[in-house]
Order: structure tokens, then C-alpha cells, then sequence
């Protein structure tokens, strides 16, 4: 039986990930038309490139699956061509997304942005601000990067609760698992809110004005999932009323214009999709391809299955 033909994005990853049984690995960063293009069977597209790579996909003749090096694919999803299964970097990004989410809401409450302004034009201004201990969290999504920002929250003395889109009476870590049905109920209660859900369409503008009208006063809103989850309308206005802050690693339009309101409304602080682009990413994206690849050479069940087509049912966890 012929090798599976796998296509990785650059050098560096045929190099790390390292022979595989049953496996052939080739380069191609969708760009461009090597031989091995007639060949691959599994695309693994590069990390943080624009879309506009994508079409090359409905190019290749024996394309079965594409496995992402992102947790999201939602820009993916409409470059794949029909009868494709698709897999996302399960596991990949959780460490780095779910630390910058707790960062985020730390620089926030303690002020931060603040404190650097400040700096830069020699004034010392100190003040008394809200510490993350004694916050009470919701963190809304409750997969991989959810779990991990509940796990490193632990140590600071909060208490979190969770959202997913079915309830459980707790998750893997003890965390409560509320269903999304339970928020109007659970919103009020909390002072910070995470974003961590995948953008669907049950999600896709799930944070509007009445999600945001039952945040108390003074609450946090915490985004590390996609810009389309809040309604950017709805979220400015909560910010110039000076009801809420926000903390946005991800908005609504993305890359955010310069003259968008956003940039200099009153509690925000904005980072630019970061979420992911750390050291930890290559050796965690290694791992992951090393670990799925052979699932895919064995016939062993394949992890992270977003589309399924019946190559990959037959192998599903």
C-alpha cells in the first residue's frame, strides 16, 4: 500500500514532526503547484496566513482531509471543498489563549493601561483598583481553551462557573456546567465574563445588548473566542456609558480600522488576535501532528473532527 501523502506548510515542520510509518511528507504553503499537490490526501494549511490561500484547496485531486493548525476555522469553512473533512489544532492553542485571557483581565482590573500611559509622560498617579481575587467568573465556551482558563484562574482565589452549549453537572475539573439557556440567569451574578466558544451560527452575536445589559455594573467582558461572538454596536455603547470594561484579544471588524471607536473608547483594551502567537505554538503544533498523523496512518480514531466525510467517520473518536 502507497504512502499517505501529507502536506505540511514549511521545512521546519517536516523536519521536527519526523518520519512517520505509513506516512510521506511533502512542503507546499498552498502556494504555487508542486507535483506532491496531485498526490496529498491531507493538507495541513500555514498558520496565520490571509484566506485569500485557501482556494488552492478545491485544487487538489485527492484531497480528503484538512487539518488546520488553528482552533478556529470558521474562515476555512467556505474554501472547503464538498466531501472534505475537516479537522482543527485540538489541544494546540489552549495553554497560550487561555493564559492571555487571564492576562488580560488582569491588566484590566488592575489598571495597566493606565499605569503605561502614565508612564510615558513621567506621571505617578496610584490608585486603588479591583484585584482578580474575589472575582466571580463565568467563562462561556467550556472546551479546551475554556478549561484552561478556569484551571489558571484557580490559584488567584476566584470562583467560576461555566457556560457550554449543553449542560453537565460539572466539567472534567469540578467546574458547574450551565447550559447557554442559563444565562440571562447566571450573568447578573458574575463580574467577569470569558469568551471562549468556537463562532457557529448558535454563536455569532450571542453577546448583544441584552447579554450585555445583565452584566452588572462595573463587569468585565473578556473576548479570546471571535470578534462575530459580540455585537460591536451593542458593546460600544456599554463602553462610552462607562458601565463596562473590555478586554478583546479578537473584534468585530478584524484587523481593526484606526479611526474605529473601539481603539479609544473608555475601558477598553485591545490586543491583536494574539491568542495563539507564542513559543509555546511549534512544539504543541508538533506534537499534534505527530499524534494525528499516525491515528492516520494506523486507522486509529482521528481527534479534532469539525467536518466529517466518511473517510474520517471511520476513524472518529
Amino acid at each position: 500500500m502507497a504512502d499517505l501523502v501529507v502536506t505540511l506548510p514549511e521545512p521546519e515542520f517536516v523536519e521536527a514532526v519526523g518520519e512517520r510509518p505509513g506516512v510521506r511528507l511533502e512542503v507546499w504553503d498552498l502556494q504555487g503547484r508542486p507535483e506532491a499537490v496531485e498526490r496529498a490526501e491531507v493538507v495541513v494549511p500555514p498558520y496565520q496566513y490571509g484566506e485569500d490561500r485557501f482556494p488552492a484547496l478545491a485544487e487538489v485531486p485527492r484531497l480528503r482531509m484538512v487539518q488546520t493548525l488553528t482552533a478556529g476555522y470558521d474562515s476555512l469553512l467556505p474554501h472547503l471543498p464538498e466531501g472534505v473533512a475537516l479537522a482543527n489544532a485540538f489541544g494546540v492553542h489552549d495553554a497560550s489563549t487561555s493564559e492571555l485571557a487571564v492576562a488580560l483581565a488582569l491588566a484590566a482590573l488592575r489598571g495597566l493601561p493606565d499605569y503605561v500611559r502614565d508612564a510615558e509622560h513621567g506621571r505617578w498617579r496610584p490608585q486603588q483598583r479591583r484585584a482578580l481575587a474575589d472575582r466571580r467568573v463565568l467563562v462561556v465556551g467550556y472546551g479546551g481553551v475554556g478549561q484552561g482558563v478556569a484551571a489558571r484562574l484557580a490559584p488567584f482565589e476566584t470562583s467560576v462557573t461555566a457556560v457550554a452549549s449543553r449542560p453537565r453537572k460539572t466539567g472534567p475539573d469540578g467546574v458547574p456546567v450551565h447550559g447557554v439557556d442559563e444565562l440571562p440567569k447566571l450573568l447578573p451574578q458574575h463580574d467577569v465574563v470569558v469568551l471562549a466558544t468556537p463562532l457557529n451560527d448558535a454563536t455569532r452575536g450571542l453577546v448583544d445588548a441584552a447579554f450585555l445589559a445583565a452584566m452588572p455594573d462595573g463587569a468585565l467582558l473578556v473576548n479570546v473566542a471571535r470578534g462575530a461572538v459580540v455585537d460591536t454596536p451593542a458593546l460600544l455603547a456599554e463602553l462610552q456609558s462607562g458601565r463596562l470594561q473590555a478586554a478583546l484579544d479578537v473584534t468585530d471588524p478584524e484587523p481593526l480600522p484606526a479611526d474605529h471607536p473601539l481603539w479609544s473608547a473608555p475601558g477598553a483594551l485591545i490586543s491583536p488576535h494574539v491568542g495563539g502567537a507564542t513559543s509555546a505554538f511549534f512544539p504543541r503544533a508538533v506534537r499534534m501532528l505527530r499524534a494525528q498523523l499516525d491515528r492516520l496512518s494506523t486507522g486509529a480514531p482521528l481527534r479534532g473532527i469539525v467536518v466529517p466525510n466518511d473517510w474520517s467517520r471511520q476513524r472518529e473518536e
